[in-house]
């Protein structure tokens, strides 16, 4: 199990799916976390739940495509536990899933701006926040999508590509000012949003599962799993990498 003893640590989306499963995974190996997201209820809950467990955890209504409640998320981490150690930008938002023709200029600039300036506005300001203390290691979660292109997902795949190149873009600048910056770019996993999607389209989840040399979908314990080596010191020597989490649909 990796360690995390006493680092402070962001999760967007923290309230739900993937996120949620990071959190609680986070706390289990002794992180303090701050999870961001736009779900009270979840969040609050979730919350309790770790505190109930012994760890320490604080929730932040965040919406990240809005950079003022970026920075009071990460000021709020900074504030309770005196420093940022890691992050995992984590938060966004499903496809429109039509064609491109049929996407709004809106719809558009909304999937944008949570899941791709949301990322940007995050590692801003993790970035600040950890060269002002020893450094620290940011986890950005894109998709398959950045790899394998799906039909009627060009607002999402656009966004996804961008997060990878945020990410080896960030990784770049600041090697050398000890904060590593990677990617995950998980498949199809088992997530609220997913089952959602699934139950508004009947054959989605055997089409799915098809695609998947593994033979099923994903849990996100699994790509938490992911996160949290990344975050951990035990992936010291990793940086700018983009790590597929996708039971082989890529290969």
């Amino acid at each position: 199990m990796y360690d995390l003893q006493d680092k402070s640590i962001i999760i967007t989306g923290g309230a739900s799916g993937i996120g949620r499963a990071a959190a609680a995974l986070a706390a289990q190996v002794g992180a303090r976390v701050t999870i961001g997201d736009l779900d009270e209820e979840m969040g609050s809950e979730l919350v309790r739940e770790l505190q109930a467990s012994g760890s320490d955890a604080q929730f932040v209504r965040t919406d990240v495509a809005d950079e003022r409640q970026v920075r009071a998320l990460v000021d709020a981490a900074v504030g309770r536990f005196g420093h940022l150690d890691g992050a995992f930008n984590n938060a966004g938002i499903p496809p429109v899933a039509v064609p491109m023709a049929e996407i709004t200029a809106d719809q558009f600039r909304r999937m944008l701006a949570v899941n791709l300036t949301g990322v940007f506005l995050c590692m801003r300001y993790e970035i600040l926040a950890m060269l002002g203390h020893r450094g620290g290691s940011i986890v950005n979660t894109s998709s398959s999508a950045a790899a394998a292109m799906l039909a009627n997902m060009a607002d999402y795949g656009a966004a996804k590509y961008g997060v990878v190149g945020l990410t080896k873009a960030g990784a770049i600048d600041y090697a050398d000012r000890g904060i590593r910056i990677n990617v995950l770019l998980p498949g199809a996993i088992r997530t609220q949003m997913f089952s959602r999607a699934a139950a508004a389209n009947p054959g989605l989840e055997k089409q799915l599962v098809s695609m998947q040399p593994i033979g099923r979908l994903g849990k996100s314990e699994e790509v938490a799993a992911a996160a949290i080596f990344l975050l951990s010191d035990a992936a010291s020597l990793i940086t700018g990498a983009s790590l597929a989490v996708d039971g082989g649909c890529t290969i």
